[in-house]
């Protein structure tokens, strides 16, 4: 790895010494040269094709404030990342040394990249110096969707360009993975959360995006029966969750399964397991001056929110311009409660015991964690 104090090329900007930095690397990833040309032209055919398909597949009410149409493999999204996705597919070259972060939308997302992040890159930009990325620049531009930000707008970014390890992010189901992932052998991070938490804090985001839009927010309620009925961002909640539960049963070097509730359990424990899993482990000395902490400090709801990166700074998403500050709400365990009733809260519980039974993954999570093993 090399050791130098300027940001890795999964970041397109850095501040350093008063001055904003162009990261070449992603930057000329992202673009289409003139010897390319032909290539963009089929690409932007590509793109057609795909969204030509998806606009024919049934669509449902928009949440946040998009129609989400329902993919031949049975989950929901907007038609743009979709799209995306279709294409990632058919484009995404990955390398065994990959690592792409897996979730629904608001299950730990941003935390799961930050923690990824700064876990790999620990060696040159150390988690407690003044200068690391995250002053500058948000997780989600430190470790790119592939549906969102990376295949979008007619273009297929050369990420061949990028050195190892490249860590990329998802939403998509693990039945919707690009294929060339599984055939690589490369590495995925999943993080999955209680339901009820998960509907919530995406009602909230939802609701962000409709009042900008000027439409009304939508009742809890409301998202919520959508919900139930498995239509929901990349949903149903239960046929994703299990997905990659039963990809980390059947392949668990490969799919690594984190809980969101236990991960605020025990962060430190967590981060040890990711380190090693995506083969950067903590060395004694690192152990010794503290440097598992020192990552935990720094990605922690607490720190990151309060950053001038996330008060101020905004991501580009294919489907529109988000605040960094959006994707922090309240980064607690239990907050549901506050908003669904008991009955729609028993009947999500019920849901999610049917559906979980018999697969090894409990339906709920234990309050503290068994250190025993």
């Amino acid at each position: 790895m090399h050791m130098q104090k300027k940001p890795t090329v999964h970041c397109p900007t850095q501040t350093q010494q008063g001055h904003l930095l162009v990261c070449c690397a992603m930057s000329s990833a992202m673009q289409t040269s003139p010897s390319h040309e032909v290539d963009a032209e089929s690409d932007k055919e590509l793109y057609q094709q795909f969204t030509d398909l998806v606009s024919t597949w049934p669509s449902s009410e928009p949440m946040p404030f998009l129609p989400l149409y329902r993919h031949d493999k049975g989950w929901y999204s907007s038609l743009m990342p979709m799209v995306g996705a279709m294409v990632a597919d058919a484009r995404f070259a990955a390398r065994p040394s990959d690592v792409i972060v897996a979730t629904l939308p608001k299950s730990g997302t941003t935390w799961i990249k930050a923690l990824l992040y700064a876990t790999v890159h620990r060696r040159e930009h150390p988690a407690d110096s003044a200068d690391h990325p995250f002053n500058s620049l948000g997780p989600h531009e430190c470790v790119k969707f592939l549906e969102y930000q990376l295949y979008t707008n007619n273009r297929v970014p050369d990420l061949d360009r990028l050195p190892d390890p490249r860590l990329f992010a998802t939403h998509v189901p693990f039945t919707s993975l690009p294929s060339a992932a599984a055939a690589s052998g490369c590495r995925v991070v999943y993080v999955c959360r209680d339901p009820k938490d998960n509907l919530i804090s995406l009602w909230d985001f939802a609701n962000k995006f409709r009042v900008r839009e000027g439409q009304e927010p939508m009742p809890a309620e409301t998202v919520a029966e959508l919900f139930c009925d498995g239509v929901s961002p990349f949903g149903p909640y239960w046929d994703h969750v299990l997905g990659y539960w039963n990809a980390h049963v059947a392949r668990p070097e490969q799919v690594l399964f984190f809980r969101y509730e236990e991960m605020k359990l025990d962060a430190a424990a967590h981060v040890r397991r990711l380190a090693e899993f995506v083969g950067v482990p903590f060395s004694a000395e690192e152990e010794e001056r503290g440097v598992v902490d020192a990552v935990v400090r720094l990605c922690s709801f607490e720190h990151m929110s309060g950053l001038e990166a996330t008060k101020g700074g905004k991501t580009e998403l294919v489907i529109g311009t988000v605040v960094n500050s959006s994707f922090f709400r309240r980064g607690q365990v239990g907050d549901w409660a506050n908003h669904l009733s008991p009955e729609m809260a028993r009947r999500i519980d019920a849901i999610t015991e049917a559906r979980f039974k018999g697969s090894g993954l409990r339906a709920t999570v234990p309050r503290r964690i068994d250190t025993s093993h």
